[in-house]
């Protein structure tokens, strides 16, 4: 009898160990890294609401308040020696704007006019004229694909390739509605579709970043935003995320949103607005900027449902300042508003704002980007943008560099480090960021 009391406990105390193994290894896995449409962590909320349950009785959610998982905001690609992947809450700025003479007929944006200061005494003792490519181009830095045009397929493929490589999943196009462009280039609304096929063909979504064009106002945005779905909205790439309510909502980012009022904006992006796009299928997540202090309780005033802060000078304004995100964070976080820090590389735009010397921030082979980014991890946001993959005219670009010297110009570079340096930095970031997010989320 006391024989077989000893092999029944014997083999209940195998079983539970049994059991309590089985529970341990299921805690390892993780959801499936399989590539959804839906991205970013627009496919957590199922397979990933034990892990992170917020205690819903106790926050307050309004439209524009979400949350990210992390790891279902990426996807793995496999090649024959590693595996890697790309990070849906990476977000990074890109621009269409060039043009070269095989492409356009001319030099568009390379040839930039010098700005003037607008104090005539100062704007008299800096050079005047425009740029004259392909040897003098509006840019501190030559560009390892040369003075390209933006409609050139290739170009558009390496692009794709070198986003890609810098694990960034989401390009946040810079954008202007058909027949519309910016002061110094031509429209550009007719490449969006191959930008969109280049980046499905990458896994890579598109995001847009409405421009101030002349005549921009809450009722001319309502009909952007309406023209953007009915034409993009079905396309694979086209970027969407899911909100914390459950709902798939596009997200645009509006650049100086501050020059048009709040009341005006309200009439959008409010519920009670008189052509409020709330609860229709043109809703979205719309991201403000914020240059002064009291543009956040302006963009809280708007119906905004976030802010992001563009500029990648440390110090150009109170939003770009990386002492000042903390508390922007808070005042987001109190207000169920996304924070979404910029960084970027550094910022030199002495090739076309030639008095301007004073906003330069030098890259120091990368310290200045690691600085930034670590400025931005340190506030725990949801989201993080980039400025840029390229505007070369505010030297802000990780796009790949090289080394040029001409009668005229010597152009600075990424040495002594390689034109891909700052793709290498950013993809490291990316994936130190996600895995700190995982932590965050335990």
């Amino acid at each position: 009898m006391t024989r077989l009391r000893r092999k029944a406990l014997v083999a209940l105390f195998l079983f539970t160990l049994f059991i309590f193994g089985a529970m341990m290894g299921l805690r390892t896995l993780k959801p499936s890294d399989g590539f959804s449409d839906l991205a970013p962590g627009m496919d957590f909320i199922g397979e990933r609401s034990e892990r992170r349950r917020l205690d819903v009785k106790d926050l307050v959610v309004s439209p524009g308040h979400f949350h990210m998982g992390s790891s279902d905001t990426k996807v793995v690609f496999t090649k024959s020696d590693r595996d890697y992947s790309i990070f849906y809450d990476v977000h990074i700025f890109y621009y269409l704007w060039y043009g070269s003479p095989g492409m356009d007929n001319k030099y568009i944006h390379w040839d930039h006019v010098l700005v003037p200061h607008w104090d005539p005494k100062i704007a008299a003792s800096h050079a005047q004229g425009r740029h004259t490519p392909p040897e003098d181009i509006a840019s501190s830095f030559y560009p390892e694909l040369g003075p390209y045009s933006s409609r050139d397929p290739n170009v558009l493929e390496s692009h794709m390739s070198q986003i890609e490589a810098a694990a960034a999943g989401v390009l946040v196009l810079s954008w202007y509605p058909p027949g519309v462009a910016d002061d110094h280039g031509e429209p550009t609304e007719d490449l969006v579709p191959a930008v969109m096929d280049a980046a499905h063909r990458h896994s890579i979504k598109v995001a847009f970043h409405i421009q101030p064009y002349k005549g921009r106002t809450d009722q001319s945005m309502h009909d952007n935003i309406k023209y953007i779905i009915d034409k993009y909205g079905k396309h694979g790439a086209f970027y969407r995320f899911r909100s914390s309510t459950g709902r798939v909502l596009p997200l645009f980012y509006v650049y100086d949103s501050y020059l048009t009022p709040p009341e005006s904006w309200a009439e959008l992006l409010t519920t009670k607005g008189s052509h409020s796009i709330r609860g229709t299928p043109y809703d979205g997540v719309f991201v403000a900027l914020i240059v002064e202090e009291r543009h956040k309780h302006d963009i809280q005033a708007s119906g905004f449902d976030g802010i992001y802060t563009y500029f990648a000078s440390n110090g150009f304004s109170f939003g770009s300042s990386h002492q000042n995100w903390k508390a922007v964070k808070a005042f987001c976080d109190a207000n169920n508003l996304l924070f979404i820090p910029s960084v970027g590389p550094g910022y030199v735009d002495t090739a076309v704002r030639p008095w301007n010397n004073h906003n330069t921030r030098n890259r120091v082979n990368g310290r200045y980007y690691e600085t930034s980014l670590q400025a931005a991890l340190s506030v725990r946001p949801e989201l993080v943008t980039i400025t840029s993959f390229n505007q070369w005219h505010e030297g802000t670009q990780i796009e790949k560099a090289v080394p040029k010297k001409t009668v005229t110009r010597l152009y600075l570079d990424y040495q002594p480090n390689q034109p891909d340096h700052y793709l290498e930095l950013t993809r490291q970031w990316a994936e130190n960021f996600n895995k700190e997010k995982d932590k965050w989320l335990m």
